[in-house]
């Protein structure tokens, strides 16, 4: 019997737990474009008796079975497969959690918990976003095939606009569709100020106990546990700070921006580093709706006070009660090079982006003014000179999006969404 054989047989037996969590919806199609959405699970699984035949299968012959399954379906659609071994019950989940490593070190996005853990340190994930200037939203793709223009991909994240008095949010979501913050699938949000110069990046989930979180007034909320568990309640919590500058190029030049990563520490980069406090679970609700594998065929708040101030004023000393806190990763944009034929500033994006626009950018870890720093005789390591994140445009209302360790695809995300906004200061 096959792997695959096991795995619809394990599905017919649990019946409709399976089938509402793990089916494939291909969306029909629309006139002009059309878009895969999730399918929402409002009803809660129904219960899986822990002494039937597939539960109790000997611990080392699940182990084989899963170890098989996921060398074999490493792609989607067919690590749907995957996921619905992580349904099945409690003993074949905990197999599962054990066998299937994060993005980190296996380089694929498996479970919901995938689009907060770090990416890969050794490659990149690659992904797109489709803008809809008519719905004011933007849907991010996980890319199926190497072709550029190809509206194939698994849908991940969702984000939609809104326009406030004196800043733009955008919320984002787990839902293709449902996109609001009173939905269950809402996972954070990105807040600018009035001329969409600087960006708050909010979590759900709290970042860990050495972050440097640092919010104006009386907006600060701190968290002393090394793990984030599953049962703490959503809320939102400064992960981090998008800065973009006057650009000394003018307009023809990419824009300048820092982010500082607050949920990341900057030694996250150097040899042995890792980025604590990574989740290891997401909401019950959160698990549901990205159990149902969506494709793409055509392609409690607080008030945070945005000050004018330059990013250096942003970022700051430590404060005295900062002592033992990391510091922060920060990133930079990377510097374009003139090229003398076509006349213009010029990013390598390595075949990726093939169109000029103003929102293309590529982010490097920016020299920490630290003790230890690199001086010229003193080269940066080589992490600190790899493209962290990279975006571009490729279409019409079509953008790639690239990222790798340490960022998540949730974070990388939300940085991509800041470019969207309108720079009246820097434009």
């Amino acid at each position: 019997m096959s792997f695959r054989s096991i795995v619809r047989d394990v599905r017919d037996g649990f019946g409709s737990l399976s089938r509402r969590s793990f089916e494939v919806r291909l969306p029909g199609h629309h006139r002009g474009k059309s878009q895969g959405s999730v399918h929402e699970i409002h009803d809660q699984p129904a219960l899986v008796i822990q002494n039937s035949c597939w539960a109790s299968l000997p611990p080392e012959l699940l182990r084989d079975v899963i170890k098989r399954l996921e060398a074999s379906e490493s792609t989607w659609p067919s690590r749907k497969h995957v996921v619905a071994c992580a349904g099945v019950c409690r003993s074949w989940r905990e197999m599962c959690k054990e066998i299937v490593k994060g993005p980190e070190f296996c380089g694929k996005l498996t479970f919901p918990v995938s689009l907060k853990q770090p990416g890969p340190r050794d490659g990149t994930i690659q992904c797109f976003i489709k803008r809809d200037k008519s719905n004011l939203t933007y849907h991010l793709f996980l890319c199926l095939s190497p072709a550029l223009l190809v509206e194939n991909g698994k849908f991940l994240l969702s984000a939609k606009r809104n326009r406030r008095t004196t800043c733009t949010e955008y919320v984002i979501s787990m839902h293709a569709d449902n996109i609001s913050r009173s939905s269950s699938t809402y996972i954070g949000k990105l807040r600018s100020n009035f001329i969409g110069t600087k960006f708050i990046i909010f979590d759900t989930q709290p970042p860990y106990t050495g972050a440097m979180v640092s919010q104006p007034g009386k907006t600060s909320r701190r968290f002393y546990s090394k793990k984030v568990s599953p049962k703490v309640p959503s809320g939102s919590y400064n992960i981090a700070q998008v800065t973009y500058e006057l650009n000394v190029l003018g307009t023809r030049g990419p824009r300048r921006m820092h982010c500082t990563m607050h949920s990341i520490p900057a030694s996250a980069l150097d040899a042995g580093g890792i980025v604590p406090g990574q989740p290891e679970l997401l909401p019950r609700s959160l698990e549901d709706s990205f159990g149902s594998i969506s494709f793409s065929k055509s392609i409690v708040d607080q008030s945070v006070d945005f000050s004018s101030s330059r990013f250096s004023d942003i970022v700051g000393p430590r404060d005295d009660d900062e002592e033992g806190k990391e510091r922060p990763l920060v990133l930079r944009n990377k510097a374009p090079r003139w090229h003398e034929q076509l006349q213009c500033w010029c990013l390598n994006f390595r075949g990726r982006v093939t169109v000029a626009s103003v929102k293309n950018f590529q982010l490097i870890a920016a020299t920490q003014p630290a003790a230890g720093a690199p001086t010229p005789s003193q080269p940066a390591p080589p992490e600190h000179d790899k493209v962290i994140l990279q975006f571009g445009k490729v279409g019409k209302d079509m953008f790639t999006m690239d990222y790798r360790y340490p960022l998540s695809a949730f974070q990388a995300f939300a940085i991509c969404l800041s470019s969207f906004d309108t720079k009246l200061a820097c434009e």
